[in-house]
């Protein structure tokens, strides 16, 4: 799966493309107030990847099980120090309505927690490279 991510910024001009597989989505993402950057700071879109994540898996892995879901809550949480530091203690909730039972939840998110794709990505670390063209 090849996945794009792409901004293109200026003043009071915000144009974001993601992309998995050739298959093109935009996102809205409102300028600063004064104009140049987003609105939403990387820390926030980074715990959003993190909720995504884990709620996109739950459906996916719920329904290979034949566990139908009725709605899911993610809530990412952490802290950023100082300019240039890494996020820590981050950490999330989930609250997963459906009519299985609380044993069949738990057992299907504590999976979902050890496949998601995005946090095993940060928990295992990844070197991350600049190309400058």
């Amino acid at each position: 799966m090849n996945t794009v991510a792409t901004i293109k910024n200026s003043l009071q001009q915000n144009d974001i493309v993601v992309e998995t597989d050739g298959n093109k989505k935009q996102i809205t993402i409102p300028c600063k107030p004064v104009g140049q950057g987003s609105s939403v700071n990387g820390a926030e879109l980074l715990f959003l990847s993190l909720a995504t994540c884990f709620c996109n898996d739950i459906y996916r892995e719920a329904a290979r099980r034949n566990i139908i879901i009725q709605s899911v809550e993610v809530t990412v949480s952490g802290e950023f120090g100082k300019e240039g530091e890494p996020a820590s203690r981050i950490g999330y909730t989930t609250n997963i309505q459906s009519m299985a039972s609380q044993h069949v939840i738990k057992d299907l998110v504590e999976h979902v927690d050890k496949i998601a794709e995005i946090h095993n990505t940060l928990r295992k670390g990844i070197d991350i490279t600049l190309s400058t063209e």
